[in-house]
């Protein structure tokens, strides 16, 4: 008898458990990309799976995509975008579906992977001498657009000479865009000039 109680009021519990949980409302939801569903609630995102499951915590470093339906994150080949802030300069990383950062924030900017691959513009610190006077080490910072992996190795480089760049948010108020692109599995198109491109092979 007791049994019978208990399956009873599991019935009854149930249904009204899985209302609730139906019910939960968002401010945006996305469309299904790699599995995943982007939704939005105040100024956080997290996602859902296909079965409306939620995968991680409400967070608000996630960097949002321009998508016919809307401006929201993704996830690409697995990888989503994150941005952290370091003394006022962005840097950007990615997680995987469950939360967990694979590749640490570092870049200055970052493309959605595809064919696990991505473009990335990759920080590099050259140390030219040391001022005496001060007591500080001398140094260079340069930039250059790389392809990287899922794991955040560094596949190819696509410019020979990079840029240099002054390491200060009064200098890099916005991330140095992107001007290379994938356009298969080995090969990139990189702008050369403003009406310009040439092909590289991805090694």
């Amino acid at each position: 008898m007791k049994n019978l109680i208990i399956i009873f009021v599991g019935f009854l519990i149930l249904p009204i458990l899985s209302f609730a949980q139906s019910n939960q409302v968002f401010d945006y939801v996305s469309s299904l990309n790699d599995g995943y569903a982007a939704i939005k609630k105040g100024d956080q995102w997290s996602f859902i799976n296909s079965d409306g499951k939620k995968v991680m915590d409400f967070r608000n470093d996630l960097v949002l995509t321009k998508s016919d339906d809307g401006l929201y994150p993704v996830f690409m080949d697995g990888r989503c975008l994150i941005e952290k802030k370091i003394d006022g300069i962005s840097y950007f990383g990615y997680i995987d579906p469950t939360g967990k950062v694979v590749i640490e924030p570092q870049f200055l900017n970052a493309s959605n992977f595809n064919n696990q691959l991505a473009v990335a513009i990759y920080l590099l610190k050259e140390k030219l001498g040391q001022n005496d006077v001060l007591g500080k080490n001398v140094v260079n910072y340069r930039y250059f657009e790389v392809v990287i992996d899922t794991d955040g190795n560094i596949k190819s480089y696509l410019d020979d000479k990079g840029v240099n760049v002054v390491l200060d948010k009064k200098y890099l108020r916005l991330p140095p865009k992107i001007t290379s692109k994938l356009i298969s599995e080995n090969l990139s198109a990189v702008k050369v000039d403003k009406d310009h491109w040439t092909i590289k092979k991805i090694q």
